[in-house]
């Protein structure tokens, strides 16, 4: 049996369309999402491809310079920005076969339709291929890789409902999706009627696992995959739910996050949360 390792490709987001802009006048930009590549001695698997065409060929490109054969492409969760790159990759891979549970193939299928009328192709007008949905249901046994196991784990709603982690017990390893945010601002919309609730506990799921690395869904590429981003995670999520229930305004909430985190990339997510959950009464 083959040793394991993993590598992590970061690729930056794209700026939105359209008028609406941070409070400075800056444009709103999406996170930087993570890419995740398991790898044996021959073999490969990929876990949450991006969305637009640009960082799809630059996560093709990278598992073609890994040398290995690409042979399942895995999705934590829903959300367009971690799989709307699955089919494109699998086309490009004819080996790799695309999978995620049930939760998330159902997520993808609104994605793929509504959410990319009513959100993506609105403020990403042209920068997202075709989004079929090709993905297999994978069960609780996982994936194998060269005698390994990797296996996915549902830990409930964390930043949208039925997400994943996906644990891989003998390198020590979770990619945790947006389960887990590293050095970046959190996306916050999905968290009001007992989702930050949920997602705390979430985190005490994985925290149990005692994983030597965790990689974040969103990261701050120049930072290591540190288990202790579980921690920062849930500290963040306290500070949103504190300022939140004392009802500050948008520009209070927008100051007092990113004084409480000054480290954290991209102001974007913390405007347009606090805007949307403070105007409507989250």
């Amino acid at each position: 049996m083959s040793d394991l390792s993993y590598d992590v490709l970061v690729t930056d987001g794209p700026e939105w369309a359209g008028a609406s802009r941070l409070p400075d006048g800056g444009p709103l930009v999406w996170n930087p999402g993570s890419s995740v590549l398991i790898s044996g001695a021959a073999d490969a698997v990929l876990v949450d491809p991006p969305f637009t065409r640009s960082q799809i060929a630059e996560v093709g490109d990278w598992i073609e310079r890994s040398g290995r054969t690409l042979t399942h492409v895995y999705a934590t969760h829903g959300h367009g920005d971690h799989w709307f790159g699955g089919p494109s990759l699998v086309q490009r891979f004819p080996t790799a076969t695309m999978v995620a549970t049930p939760g998330t193939i159902a997520m993808m299928h609104r994605e793929a339709t509504t959410g990319r009328q009513q959100l993506w192709d609105q403020i990403f007008p042209g920068l997202i291929p075709e989004t079929p949905v090709v993905a297999e249901v994978v069960g609780p046994e996982g994936l194998e890789l060269e005698g390994h196991r990797l296996l996915p784990i549902e830990v409930g709603h964390t930043d949208t409902d039925d997400t994943t982690i996906l644990h891989v017990p003998d390198l020590g390893l979770v990619v945790a999706g947006d389960s887990v945010y590293n050095g970046v601002h959190q996306y916050l919309l999905e968290g009001p009627g007992g989702g930050f609730e949920r997602w705390l506990e979430a985190l005490d799921v994985i925290e149990a696992l005692g994983a030597r690395a965790v990689v974040a869904g969103h990261k701050n590429r120049d930072l290591p995959d540190r288990p202790e981003a579980i921690g920062e995670t849930r500290a963040y999520l306290r500070d949103v739910m504190e300022l939140l229930e004392d009802r500050v305004t948008p520009e209070a909430f927008l100051n007092a996050m990113t004084t409480r985190h000054p480290d954290h990339l991209n102001e974007s997510p913390v405007w347009f949360g606090g805007l949307t959950l403070l105007s409507r009464g989250a």
